[in-house]
């Protein structure tokens, strides 16, 4: 599964797992940062990132509500 959500990934397509949430592909652009030890500026390049967004059912029990049950509608 994992494999299929990375390769998926890197094709620049979207993962959807239904009532779990989506794997999507995101762009963060170059920056300028800096070196917490010098305080030096750094060139941060560009990359890619994998994010998750988790499905509406996960959220609300991860903020406290009730576990649907497997026959309830």
């Amino acid at each position: 599964m994992f494999k299929a959500i990375a390769d998926a990934a890197a094709s620049g397509a979207e993962t959807s797992l239904p009532g779990f949430g989506k794997f999507k592909l995101k762009d963060s652009p170059a920056r300028e940062g800096r070196n917490p030890s010098t305080g030096a500026t750094i060139a941060i390049a560009a990359s890619k990132k994998l994010t998750f967004t988790p499905a509406k059912a996960i959220k609300d029990v991860l903020n406290g509500a009730e576990v649907p049950s497997e026959g309830a509608t």
